[in-house]
């Protein structure tokens, strides 16, 4: 492909892709659809193929009941890379398993015989693909954040409810003994009344930087870009990796940090850490009512404001600036993050459990969760509504820091409250490439 890919030529490309013409017949056994079956094996299939992806493909392969059967890139050596670690993982185990991959997703849920796909693509590429999963009766396990903007977020929640399918989000912090420890102590008063909690998370997004280069031959960048704007490509977007000698990817894609592509911590890590100040506020279906930005007037940190009167601030609790949450009650305060916690008590501090191992990425128990739940049809740790009302946290807040004021927000309805600016925020409801709808 042409390093002066011009827009016209870039939209005709990508529309031949998003209609799945463009596959690779040599990483195919097949393209027709195969019977679903009923012998208690839950099928997957994983869309998006790089580092998170890899690292959650260890946990489900682990798993008894559970085949991997299908994946899908627009990378052409991170399809190789998939299907030789699957097969090699079959081989190991004996067992005689046919596993093919795509190059578009479409061709992958059009699949009669896959019970769920696990969706690990970059953020701009979620709702889409979750939706259509959705209305193709998948199951989904999504990565977090769950979208990139609120509308994404209200219209996948409603695929997923009117389509009767389970979706899990990727939220492995709800699974963590330390985690469910602190709060549970936090809603049942054993600090008292919670007062504050400092979440801390990062930068927001900023604009994309990076100079252009080549594309890989084997990429597909249009289809890579997909509704998104048109970014020149960097291969810090998508690390390379290699084969032989095998070598994975050194950095985990760079497309989190622009405003283009992605949300900036905010979302990366907002997605986590405010999830867990949601969650031990009690507001999982609920949100805060005012978002101020770092910046604004004497505003150190960004800022939000909750109707029970608990504020909470994008704020270091240590001097490492460790990303984790702590809260703040008129009895006592915890602080928690992967790996570490603190109390103001040694009566707050959880119990001694045996750490699995293993990157954090495949926990376990999150990802059996998931199973168990396609299994007995009954919603997982993390659903659907659970995952937007925390992407809506993080996308307000970064909302906040575009417009450079304070917002206010009505968590009831979903909406910005006497606000005709706010109103036409991209990040509330974006206008995407010629071609895509959501």
């Amino acid at each position: 492909m042409s390093n002066q890919l011009t827009r016209r030529k870039f939209l005709k490309t990508a529309a031949v892709g998003a209609m799945g013409v463009a596959v690779f017949p040599q990483f195919l056994a097949s393209c027709t659809q195969k019977a679903k079956t009923d012998d208690g094996i839950i099928r997957l299939g994983f869309i998006g193929l790089g580092q998170q992806a890899m690292y959650l493909l260890n946990g489900f392969m682990g798993m008894e009941g559970v085949e991997v059967v299908a994946g899908c890139d627009v990378y052409g050596i991170k399809r190789e890379r998939f299907l030789k670690r699957v097969n090699d993982h079959n081989a190991s185990q004996q067992k005689a398993v046919s596993v093919e991959v795509y190059e578009n997703y479409k061709d992958l849920i059009a699949r009669n015989d896959i019970d769920a796909v696990v969706i690990a693509t970059p953020d701009h590429w979620h709702a889409f693909i979750a939706i259509d999963a959705c209305n193709a009766k998948k199951n989904v396990y999504l990565e977090k954040p769950l979208t990139f903007t609120i509308k994404e977020g209200q219209e996948l929640v409603k695929a997923v409810r009117s389509n009767g399918v389970i979706l899990a989000v990727g939220s492995q912090q709800r699974s963590d003994p330390n985690f469910q420890h602190a709060v549970k102590l936090v809603q049942s008063g054993k600090l008292g009344k919670i007062e504050k909690v400092n979440a801390y998370v990062g930068a927001p997004p900023k604009p994309y930087d990076l100079p252009e280069e080549s594309v890989p031959a084997d990429l597909n960048w249009p289809l890579w870009l997909g509704p998104s704007e048109y970014v020149h490509y960097n291969h810090e977007l998508n690390p390379p990796i290699s084969l032989n000698p095998e070598q994975n990817e050194q950095i985990w894609g760079a497309w989190r940090w622009y405003t283009e592509l992605g949300g900036g911590f905010t979302t990366d890590w907002g997605a986590h850490m405010f999830d867990i100040a949601q969650w031990g506020l009690g507001m999982d279906n609920s949100g805060p009512i005012e978002i101020i930005p770092a910046g604004y007037q004497d505003t150190k940190f960004l800022t939000y404001k909750y109707a029970n009167g608990v504020v909470m601030t994008e704020e270091p609790f240590d001097e490492a600036q460790t990303k984790g949450v702590k809260f703040w009650g008129d009895k006592g305060w915890i602080e928690v993050s992967r790996g570490h916690y603190v109390a103001s008590d040694d009566s707050l501090l959880p119990p001694q459990v045996e750490e699995t191992e293993g990157a954090y990425e495949t926990k376990v128990p999150h990802l059996e969760n998931f199973i168990e739940s396609v299994k007995s049809k009954t919603d997982p740790v993390v659903p659907v509504e659970i995952g937007h009302r925390t992407c809506t946290v993080c996308t307000l807040g970064n909302i906040a820091y575009e417009m450079k004021r304070p917002i206010k927000w009505d968590p009831a309805a979903e909406k910005f409250v006497d606000d005709p600016e706010a109103d036409k925020n991209w990040l509330l409801n974006k206008t995407y490439t010629e071609g895509y709808t959501l």
